[in-house]
């Protein structure tokens, strides 16, 4: 039995998954103080699919990019876990899960995370072997940067905000070939952060998964990358 946690932004989201089934998902906009929601919420999970927290495991966990204050509450709460319990601890980035959760769409797939102070993380997928697989590095980047640099027809998914929301539509006007993706498939959700995890458990060993060694991921600018 493997608990999911995601609090990378201030969309919340919990999953149990047995490896076979999604037994139960809750995920919530909006989160204000995770510091408090966070561990409530989970043994709110566990008591609704009857699982308790001896029936445990493996922990997934999103290791960004995200915000800081938000994406620490669910590290710190998935590695106290693993550890206290011996159970493996996989991490999955915010961009891989989105991904994960996206159907197929001919072009490229570029998927989006805000990390603050106007700025987004940038993760580029194509469609390899009935999945989307990252093109390349992930980057921190502005709206406009991102806009700017469209190399074919994509599809948009992720957090959008209003200057966001405002950038696309310029974009669009533009001539730039990227169409925003619907509202549903652009909620991170942490059932397709449960189910990579899973597959990247059955690829490895426990052992390959400590907690301890689990950290946030560095996203780099854009500017900043070397080539």
């Amino acid at each position: 039995m493997l608990l999911a946690i995601d609090t990378a932004t201030q969309i919340m989201s919990l999953a149990l998954h047995n490896g076979r089934d999604l037994l139960g998902e809750q995920t919530w906009a909006g989160s204000e103080n995770p510091t408090t929601e966070l561990a409530p919420a989970v043994q709110t999970l566990l008591a609704r699919c009857g699982v308790t927290i001896n029936q445990l495991s493996a922990l997934a966990v999103s290791t960004g990019p995200g915000t800081y204050a938000e994406l620490r509450v669910g590290i710190a709460l998935a590695k106290g876990l693993a550890a206290a319990r011996g159970l493996p601890l996989v991490g999955v980035t915010t961009l891989d899960t989105l991904a994960a959760g996206q159907p197929y769409y001919q072009g490229g797939l570029i998927v989006v995370v805000g990390v603050g102070r106007g700025r987004i993380a940038v993760g580029r997928y194509q469609w390899k072997k009935g999945r989307w697989g990252g093109r390349g590095e992930a980057h921190l980047m502005t709206w406009d940067s991102l806009f700017t640099s469209v190399d074919g027809t994509a599809y948009l998914s992720g957090e959008i905000d209003a200057e966001g929301q405002g950038a696309l539509a310029a974009a669009q006007a533009n001539a730039v070939p990227i169409t925003l993706i619907a509202p549903a498939y652009r909620l991170r959700r942490a059932g397709f952060l449960a189910e990579e995890a899973w597959a990247r458990l059955l690829n490895g060993k426990s052992a390959d998964f400590p907690a301890a060694k689990l950290i946030p991921i560095d996203v780099r600018s854009a500017d900043s990358a070397t080539p």
